[in-house]
């Protein structure tokens, strides 16, 4: 499994591939930062070009996942790994509860440790559930999505695309969030957010418009 990134939230991909015993097949890539060892760890390989990404998919097979936070950045990575035949992968940690009724997660999805996802839920590839977030029945999460650690979404939530909800925010039942929105940390959602939109506060309130 290649893991594109090797800082930050990669490590935390890292421990989750661990406990899925993916310990010796694990090869991190990292093309922007200098002060990236040749192993991470001491043990993990990391690659800084994309000819290197290439010649692993060739010879190693093509699985790899997204160790990168971020709605845009997610997306850039995997436009640009999909270019060169990368299949994206998911990642659950032994230690998420994913409901067992007609709940989906698409490709590439990071299921982080303490997740609870109860049933009827829908979550957009690419997307990050990440510590200790629950997310309640009949809610879509749209794709390249992040969720912060500790987040609580209610019952027959709506988040669109590329959106962005940080850490100990709640959302309440019933609430849109519109596409490439973005929830400030610790705020309580209890009506609909628009699209393109930074909202913060309890309630939670529109601060700017990001487009």
């Amino acid at each position: 499994m290649l893991v594109a990134g090797a800082k930050g939230f990669a490590k935390e991909v890292l421990e989750i591939l661990h406990q899925n015993s993916y310990k010796k097949r694990i090869v991190f890539f990292d093309d922007i930062s200098n002060e990236i060892p040749g192993k991470l760890y001491g043990q993990f390989n990391v690659i800084n070009n994309f000819d290197d990404v290439i010649n692993y998919f060739k010879k190693s097979g093509n699985n790899y996942t997204i160790g990168i936070g971020g709605p845009k950045q997610r997306k850039h990575i995997y436009n640009q790994f999909s270019n060169i035949g990368g299949k994206l992968c998911s990642v659950f940690s032994v230690n998420s509860d994913i409901g067992h009724y007609n709940s989906k997660i698409e490709e590439g999805c990071i299921i982080a440790s303490g997740v609870i996802i109860t049933n009827d839920v829908k979550i957009g590839k690419a997307s990050i559930i990440n510590i200790n977030s629950t997310i309640g029945h009949d809610t879509l999460i749209g794709a390249f999505t992040e969720i912060c650690p500790n987040v609580g979404i209610s019952g027959n939530c709506e988040i669109g695309d590329n959106v962005f909800i940080g850490t100990n925010a709640t959302i309440l039942p019933n609430v849109r969030i519109g596409v490439n929105s973005v929830v400030g940390a610790g705020s309580v959602v209890t009506k609909n957010i628009p699209d393109d939109t930074l909202a913060f506060g309890i309630p939670a309130k529109r601060i700017k418009s990001l487009k």
